[in-house]
């Protein structure tokens, strides 16, 4: 089992990295085979604001449109196991949505990163590293200067 918290005490250089950009489609995976789905960053985000980051797993806060701001945990890579030719920017923002978002503008602080990103031998096993990065971004958004970050006035507060 990995540790639950992850990252210095407070967000240190080169985070907070904040992004935006408007919600593009996938490959329909996220919700539909893995059971977790993904608000995708268009690739202009991808390949030119987060092109000096390395390839893995990170958390933060993400906000849709007007909505509240949640935590969120974020894959930019290649995705190994599903053998994408092109590298992608998938956000999983931790709530349940009824409907999906896509064209709506989204809004995502980097705050950390989780791990590398691996290559996967199967499906669960994807699965389950995934709901360990959730965990781990669940009980590191806790500390006190990331929660801060919640509510900086990045993300629009009504």
């Amino acid at each position: 089992m990995r540790d639950l918290i992850v990252g210095p005490d407070t967000p240190t250089p080169p985070y907070p990295i904040l992004v935006e950009g408007t919600v593009v489609e996938g490959f329909g995976r996220g919700g539909k085979q893995l059971g977790i789905p993904t608000a995708n960053l268009p690739s202009s985000v991808v390949d030119q604001a987060l092109e000096n980051i390395p390839i893995g797993v990170y958390y933060g806060w993400a906000q849709v449109q007007d909505d509240i701001v949640r935590p969120m945990v974020m894959s930019l890579g290649w995705n190994p196991y599903f053998k994408n030719e092109k590298r992608s920017g998938e956000v999983h923002i931790i709530h349940e949505f009824k409907d999906d978002f896509y064209g709506k503008n989204m809004k995502v602080a980097i705050l950390a990163y989780i791990r590398a990103e691996k290559d996967y031998t199967s499906l669960e096993a994807l699965v389950e590293d995934i709901q360990c990065d959730i965990r781990a971004a669940q009980e590191s958004l806790k500390r006190a200067e990331y929660a801060t970050v919640q509510n900086s006035s990045f993300f629009d507060q009504s």
